[in-house]
């Protein structure tokens, strides 16, 4: 029999506030017993306990399916553990709520940081506003090279060009400044690109 044997799933919509079941005394003697690799009372001590265990996780994590998985996680780590438990000390259940209370504070920041990680591969990840000649041409060429290139392009493409890569303004910004619709804004840096592409041997 593993570990994970030895702990019952926690029902679903166990009720935050119901009772524990057993007094102190006896609780701390299942715990004993479990020490001792009893797993007859560590289940006594599981059914007795298992609604406060998953009623504090839900109140840490405040999400049904994370809380679940903490109390199972907190009851696996009290079986491994139990013979660590001293009565002395204070209650079986107290040192079980500690241990849950502890799972479901990493539980929380695990997901805080999972989190985290996730919103800034979304930031540097997202898509720009400029199409596969701009990034080919942008990230290829430096600074004055692409001025000097820049210098060949017609007027209007000239302009587009310059408000877009040099000036910082979106398509739609572009658009606005030189009054004209935004499909002319965008064809006209598309054209400027290309042409700066073809001038300076940018793969398309």
């Amino acid at each position: 029999m593993t570990d994970v044997d030895h702990v019952r799933p926690v029902p679903d919509g166990v009720p935050e506030g119901a009772p524990s079941g057993g007094d102190p005394a006896r609780l701390s003697d299942l715990l004993r017993q479990a020490a001792r690799g009893d797993e007859a009372a560590f289940a006594a001590f599981y059914d007795a306990t298992s609604a406060r265990a998953y009623g504090l996780a839900l109140r840490v994590v405040r999400n049904p399916a994370h809380a679940e998985e903490v109390a199972q996680e907190a009851y696996l780590d009290a079986w491994r553990s139990s013979t660590r438990y001293d009565a002395e000390r204070g209650s079986a259940v107290g040192w079980l709520l500690t241990i849950v209370h502890r799972k479901a504070v990493d539980r929380v920041r695990s997901v805080e940081a999972a989190t985290s990680r996730d919103e800034t591969w979304n930031r540097e990840a997202a898509p720009t506003d400029h199409d596969q000649t701009s990034e080919a041409a942008h990230a290829s060429l430096d600074a004055a090279r692409v001025r000097g290139a820049v210098a060949t392009l017609t007027d209007v493409q000239r302009q587009a060009v310059e408000l877009t890569y040099f000036g910082g303004y979106t398509h739609t910004e572009v658009a606005t400044l030189l009054d004209v619709p935004l499909g002319t804004a965008k064809t006209r840096i598309r054209d400027g690109l290309i042409r700066l592409r073809d001038l300076m041997g940018v793969a398309s």
